[in-house]
């Protein structure tokens, strides 16, 4: 029986790289966007595609209801659907945190309590979470965004071990830097700061910030193969990390002194400037 892989976020970046290695592994791929137009392309090579906000409660039920009407089963739920909110979080707006976890945290946990009784009832399946390095070390200017995914991460922990008794495995992908459209979204969504920001006269820096996903970026065609075969080959590993700085800046969250790690952080992002 064909197996069928779940993914959102697919309009551009590790979703869609996601969407291509697994239809060529022989799964059927469900790709899903908030605009189904951006995976148009997708669904002209033989990928399923639906129209899915993964905020809206509605919305997920509909997908996941139109996925079993039709295969039956769900393999593989990847949550890939992301959203940068990034600024000084002392002037950043309310809605800006909201949505930040909204879109990060509770939705694909949402999404993952529609899947779980398929995959309970199937005795098998697995769960892949999108989550961050960014989770791991905080860094200023992306407090929300860092928090966001710091929290998927900490629930995917949970649930890894609440779901092994039911033959569902849970895995946590943090990327590093990986070429994808999001360091440029996420500028677009920095709000301009005020001309009496605090952070006014380093403003290039926050700029910078919103930006660093893309610096010196790794392919999102080589994660995706690097996350078909870690789910492919059976041993279920509980984490994966790839792409620039995916190692370094775990290694700096874990081995140096927070005081020193903040230090470095301060001047690269022209804090000792104020």
């Amino acid at each position: 029986m064909q197996k069928t892989v779940f993914i959102t976020g697919c309009s551009t970046g590790i979703g869609r790289a996601l969407a291509l290695a697994f239809q060529n592994s022989d799964y059927k791929v469900w790709a899903t966007a908030r605009n189904p137009e951006s995976i148009s392309d997708l669904k002209n090579s033989g990928v399923q595609t639906l129209a899915l906000d993964v905020i809206s409660a509605e919305s997920r039920k509909a997908a996941v209801t139109k996925i079993l009407q039709e295969d039956g089963r769900i393999d593989v739920l990847i949550n890939n659907a992301g959203y940068g909110a990034m600024g000084p979080i002392a002037e950043s707006p309310e809605s800006s945190l909201r949505q930040q976890f909204e879109t990060n945290t509770f939705a694909p946990v949402a999404l993952i309590q529609e899947v779980v009784p398929t995959m309970v009832t199937q005795k098998s399946g697995t769960i892949v979470n999108i989550t961050s390095v960014s989770g791991i070390l905080t860094t200023p200017f992306s407090g929300m965004y860092c928090a966001s995914k710091a929290a998927f991460s900490t629930l995917t922990e949970a649930l890894r071990m609440e779901l092994q008794p039911f033959g569902v495995h849970v895995i946590d992908v943090q990327p590093g830097a990986i070429r994808s459209s999001f360091g440029n979204t996420a500028t677009k969504n920095l709000s301009v700061l005020s001309k009496n920001s605090l952070y006014r006269s380093i403003e290039k820096a926050i700029l910078a910030r919103a930006g660093a996903s893309q610096d010196n970026p790794s392919s999102a065609e080589g994660m995706a193969e690097a996350i078909v075969k870690a789910v492919n080959n059976g041993k279920n590993p509980r984490l994966i990390r790839y792409g620039n700085g995916s190692g370094s800046l775990p290694f700096l969250a874990r081995w140096l002194p927070r005081n020193f790690v903040h230090k470095i952080l301060g001047k690269k992002f022209q804090l000792d400037q104020l």
